[in-house]
């Protein structure tokens, strides 16, 4: 019998973990939920959750030391996904009330939806994903598969290559799903997007380092 895969769950202080952890659990991960530096070093796997305001959750990595437990899992090849404010955080500057700095995984910003988008923000609900080259998180989904959003903010890749998925969000086209190597980000909530979301984390949970 094929043992369970371990994900370690990282808290940051910010909510929304009962239902990732859940989510996860119910495709097949044991699931072990930290805010100790020592175990984000030692995880097979780690998925990075994230609600709330950029410059809140990347306090509630730093001041246990967090951030920097990251980077080095990540460094040494630590399959990561980034949900939400957890995909922000990977990139390098975020200017959610003030200038924060984020993780530096990936180069670009964060900035918030601008007043003309054509849109009522924040950008709650049901929307679609557009694929711009393959992932193996996108494995059994289809090409404009809904998914559930709930931001203002969004990511600026400074490099193209890393986006995988975009969505329209009236007059304007952003990344909704971002990779290089195995680390991964999506701005969605997979474990609110009902069959897609636990199909994503499925595969997730299949990826080698």
């Amino acid at each position: 019998m094929t043992a369970a895969p371990q994900v370690v769950l990282i808290d940051a202080g910010s909510g929304n973990l009962h239902s990732v952890r859940k989510a996860l659990t119910r495709v097949g991960a044991r699931v072990t939920v930290t805010r100790d530096p020592e175990v984000v070093r030692r995880a097979p796997r780690l998925v990075l959750p994230g609600v709330g305001a950029f410059g809140d959750f990347m306090q509630g990595l730093r001041k246990p030391g967090l951030d920097a437990a990251v980077i080095e899992a990540v460094g040494r090849g630590v399959p990561l996904l980034g949900i939400c404010v957890g995909m922000q955080a990977l990139f390098e500057v975020g200017y959610e009330m003030g200038t924060h700095r984020g993780l530096g995984l990936l180069p670009g910003e964060v900035v918030r939806f601008p007043a003309d988008v054509g849109e009522k923000v924040p950008h709650t609900g049901w929307n679609q994903i557009r694929p711009q080259r393959p992932s193996p998180l996108l494995e059994g989904i289809p090409a404009g598969a809904y998914v559930f959003f709930n931001h203002s903010y969004y990511c600026r890749p400074a490099d193209e290559a890393v986006v995988v998925a975009q969505t329209d969000f009236g007059r304007l086209h952003f990344v909704s799903m971002v990779q290089r190597g195995v680390l991964f980000g999506v701005q969605f909530h997979p474990e609110k997007s009902q069959r897609v979301g636990l199909r994503l984390l499925r595969n997730f949970l299949h990826i080698q380092p």
